[in-house]
């Protein structure tokens, strides 16, 4: 867990202040679509590229998508506390490196966290002022859909990434707030919203609640409102 220095620092360094904001939800559910859209749309928001042990799908490239290691690399990372986050997921292990974020953070570059949702738990004890934002499918048939229509896995890994994506729709109370996923484009321009505000608001030194009055969020679902 970072220290309370370090962790004022990450929000509130100079030369301006940048909160944190992680995008997590079940597998299957759209993530990476919406990250790869904004990463091409708004690069003025930086996205963290995790560390994984799968090894890459087709079309993934090394440093893009994520940086690609072995297990004794990762276990490597996370013994030198170079992770800010990490877990693993239906065989692999998976990790947000700490320094990138540290590093836009303090200098007033809006960041963004794409990972899973026992990956966001952690990032919510190291990190507390980061808004966890959780993309929910429009339905669980649509979840399912999507998810066999992959083609990329075997039917007994798409069996247990079912099972752990029923686990993860019931975490969806943990998070701030709820995009549901049925246009890459609305989640787009509504998590571009939500990072806007936050950066208004930590300037302003306004509650979080400002963010409500945005018309890119109308029918988006908070979960709690931290003071």
């Amino acid at each position: 867990m970072l220290a309370g220095k370090q962790q004022r620092r990450l929000h509130r360094g100079t030369p301006g202040p940048a909160l944190l904001t992680v995008l997590s939800g079940p597998s299957a559910v759209g993530k990476s679509t919406v990250v790869s859209r904004l990463r091409d749309e708004c690069p003025q928001i930086w996205q963290s590229v995790s560390v994984t042990t799968r090894p890459p799908r087709s079309g993934e490239r090394d440093g893009r998508e994520y940086y690609f290691v072995s297990e004794p690399e990762f276990d490597e990372m996370a013994g030198r506390g170079d992770l800010l986050e990490s877990a693993r997921y239906v065989g692999y292990l998976y990790g947000t490196p700490r320094a990138p974020v540290e590093e836009h953070l303090a200098r007033g570059i809006p960041a963004l966290l794409e990972i899973d949702v026992a990956g966001a738990r952690q990032v919510r004890a190291a990190v507390p002022d980061a808004l966890l934002v959780f993309l929910a499918p429009p339905s669980w048939a649509e979840l399912e859909r999507r998810l066999q229509g992959r083609n990329t896995e075997t039917a007994q890994t798409i069996a247990r990434r079912l099972e752990v994506a029923r686990a993860e729709l019931d975490a969806e109370h943990e998070f701030d707030i709820t995009l549901v996923n049925t246009s890459v484009g609305d989640v787009c321009r509504q998590l571009v919203a939500l990072i806007s505000a936050q950066g208004a608001d930590a300037e302003n030194g306004t509650a979080r609640q400002g963010t409500l009055g945005n018309s890119e969020l109308e029918g988006t679902r908070w979960q709690r409102l931290r003071p």
